[in-house]
């Protein structure tokens, strides 16, 4: 998945409009132009496509979080330079405030059950002997789930137009 799939399925499963869009970047730290969130929201085949970049997505994932959990007080954290699908999917579960059974729940809506270890293993240190990198076919699957639970029945976010 790149992070111009994730921007675009979020958008979709929170109904975001184009200015709460630029306002999640702006909260994160980043003042981001309609046109520009516009041009990361187009498909790859667009030419008005721009790729998302990891900074980008970690102010707008940390914009979610401040949404959605409100800001926390005195500094604001850094935005990673380099994003994985395991601080992505902890970035998620932090902005909705999702304990370990939820998102278990989540991804069975998505036909995608996990164990709770299997889990617990996605958000160890790296150095971990249990850490286990996060797969892009998890992520994908949560964020299925989360639109199910979210919008109702599962949609392909490519067919909408988004």
């Amino acid at each position: 998945m790149t992070n111009n799939d994730i921007l675009r399925r979020l958008r979709f499963i929170f109904d975001f409009s184009d200015s709460q869009m630029m306002a999640l970047f702006a909260s994160g730290g980043f003042n981001a132009s309609r046109e520009l969130v516009s041009d990361w929201l187009k498909t790859d085949d667009k030419p008005d496509f721009k790729a998302l970049r990891d900074v980008h997505l970690a102010i707008f994932l940390n914009g979610l979080i401040n949404k959605k959990r409100g800001k926390r007080e005195g500094e604001q954290p850094e935005p990673e330079k380099k994003l994985n699908n395991n601080i992505i999917f902890r970035k998620l579960k932090i902005a909705l405030d999702y304990k370990d059974e939820q998102i278990l729940e989540t991804m069975v809506l998505a036909g995608f059950p996990l164990s709770k270890h299997e889990l617990s293993a996605f958000f160890r240190k790296p150095g971990h002997q249990n850490y286990r990198e996060c797969q892009s076919q998890v992520l994908r699957n949560f964020l299925k789930g989360l639109q199910v639970k979210l919008r109702g029945a599962a949609v392909d976010v490519s067919e909408t137009g988004a």
